[in-house]
């Protein structure tokens, strides 16, 4: 079996093409932002903000915002 090998960005092109023809624009782009990646370092950042913090504490918190 011989298969032609492709680029990422071929690859990416068409898939793109066949989601927006059977999709439409609006929900394919819907589709991929799902897909985003982020950054930086959630459970870090998590540990910082709640260090010492019980569970009731960020439930007080809470409240406190929401009135």
């Amino acid at each position: 079996m011989n298969q032609q090998q492709h680029t990422l960005y071929e690859i990416n092109r068409e898939a793109f093409s066949v989601l927006t023809k059977e999709l439409g624009l609006s929900k394919t782009i819907r589709f991929l932002n799902q897909f985003n990646i982020g950054k930086g370092d959630y459970t870090k950042l998590k540990d910082e903000i709640f260090k010492g913090k019980t569970v009731q504490d960020i439930a007080n918190d809470i409240g406190k915002q929401t009135g």
